[in-house]
């Protein structure tokens, strides 16, 4: 049922299905249920020229979506984000749809404090949601948080492995070139460590739609002080490449 209200995307739907669902795109179903989404274009170069991953299908479209599936591990699958929360998390609804039950995110983001090393991995509490797409999905809030016992069960595996971590909030937004000063400062006291693009949005899907899904972000650039700085986090080849493999890792974890 619609909740009407005096601003549009305050009005949320509980309806279950839409006019258009992601069954209507009628694509055939993954032979895994397990799904790696990276944000590091060049571990799927690494990963495809070693002949460590092959193609499971391609989702056609104006964007076509390639999915692999790992070599030595069929029962896990991979592919490469897209930016922004209706683009990755829009299609993260329609992976489900395909058969995707357990899901790790792992890509970058801006840090809010500058403490925060590059490479430094942030597994994922929540989302602040300064987007629109999430609020399509569950009712309006301020924030949205990951399913715990997921989250648990992603710290219990990182302390384990000895993998060093933090633990907390993004910060979702849909405008990279408006943040600014006073919203960097409010996000940061409302717990925010890093700014990003996807995760409010994905963290909702799972929760409307009803599977596992957990996230690692790891620090890039710094927003933190009186200049922005690149800090030259898209260089950081060996540390993406882990990532990429822990979460692998992790799928059989959560």
């Amino acid at each position: 049922m619609l909740k009407q209200h005096e601003f549009p995307i305050m009005e949320f739907d509980d309806a279950s299905t839409a006019k258009l669902n992601p069954a209507s795109f009628g694509p055939g179903r993954f032979s895994a249920d397990k799904l790696v989404i990276t944000f590091f274009p060049e571990v799927m170069d690494r990963l495809r020229d070693r002949g460590l991953i092959e193609k499971e299908q391609t989702i056609p479209g104006e964007n076509p979506v390639d999915i692999y599936r790992f070599s030595d591990d069929p029962g896990v699958l991979i592919t490469l984000g897209q930016v922004g929360c209706p683009a990755c998390a829009g299609n993260l609804d329609l992976f489900h749809e395909m058969g995707v039950e357990k899901v790790m995110f792992c890509g970058g983001g801006g840090v809010l404090d500058g403490n925060i090393e590059v490479g430094q991995i942030l597994l994922v509490d929540g989302a602040i949601r300064d987007e629109g797409f999430s609020y399509h999905y569950l009712p309006p809030s301020r924030v949205v948080h990951t399913d715990r016992a997921t989250t648990d069960a992603i710290a219990a595996f990182l302390e384990e492995e000895k993998v060093s971590y933090l633990r907390g909030l993004t910060w979702t937004t849909d405008a990279i070139f408006r943040e600014t000063v006073d919203r960097i400062e409010r996000r940061k006291g409302e717990g925010a460590r890093i700014v990003e693009m996807e995760q409010a949005g994905c963290i909702a899907v799972a929760m409307f739609r009803g599977f596992t899904y957990g996230a690692l972000i790891y620090g890039g650039d710094d927003l933190s002080g009186e200049e922005w700085s690149n800090r030259g986090w898209r260089s950081r080849e060996g540390v993406r490449y882990d990532l990429v493999m822990l979460c692998r890792r992790l799928l059989y974890r959560i």
